[in-house]
């Protein structure tokens, strides 16, 4: 995961990890503000400058680099919005519903829902094991894995970690296709599902 960011007397309060300690109204709201806006912002120029996420945060630039003193801090702090994004999806998900690609369907059409911050994992930003080698999330994905071939419903050719490039590739492809505008939203969920269906799901014996 990403560094602990170093406690700073001149700062809000946090805990270990950098995550906020006893953060709560208006200092919470404003460092999501900051992490949100940092994610418009690389999104749209990878280069962006912080100045440009505090205008976008609508804070002054001294009240950003108070929450982050260095790029680097707020780039830790992405990746950990990135793992409860992702986190959040599964959720929404309800993994353990149904057949297992059913399950898979439904967090592909999640997972595109992230919107900006695919574009920002995607472009190397942030490091991938800040993000992608979440416990907790990797194990979901395995686990949904295991299932599928299970219950028939993925193709028990494919190992693990196949299975999920196919899908974070696929992810890739309709992201890139919908930020380009050349389909709409629609048309490439449903180009999206009918890739994962035919590349990952359980093959019926001729």
């Amino acid at each position: 995961m990403a560094n602990d960011m170093a406690s700073r007397a001149s700062g809000p309060p946090t805990a270990a990890g950098g995550e906020p300690g006893a953060e709560t109204g208006a200092r919470a709201r404003t460092r999501q503000a900051i992490v949100e806006a940092a994610v418009r912002a690389l999104a749209a120029d990878p280069g962006a400058p912080l100045g440009r996420v505090a205008d976008l945060a609508d804070v002054g630039r001294t009240t950003l680099h108070r929450y982050f003193p260095e790029r680097a801090d707020l780039l830790d702090a992405v990746a950990r919005h990135a793992v409860r994004s992702i986190a959040a999806a599964h959720e929404r998900a309800r993994l353990d519903e149904g057949t297992a690609l059913e399950a898979l369907l439904r967090v592909a059409q999640e997972y595109l829902e992230l919107g900006d911050l695919l574009t920002v994992l995607f472009s190397g930003l942030v490091p991938e094991e800040a993000w992608a080698d979440d416990v907790t999330n990797g194990d979901a994905l395995e686990r949904l894995c295991a299932r599928g071939r299970a219950d028939g419903s993925l193709d028990p050719r494919l190992p693990d970690d196949w299975s999920q490039g196919v899908l974070w590739s696929a992810l890739y492809l309709s992201w890139a296709t919908l930020r380009a505008g050349d389909a709409d939203r629609h048309t490439v969920v449903g180009n999206l599902l009918l890739t994962l269906r035919k590349a990952l799901g359980a093959t019926l014996p001729d």
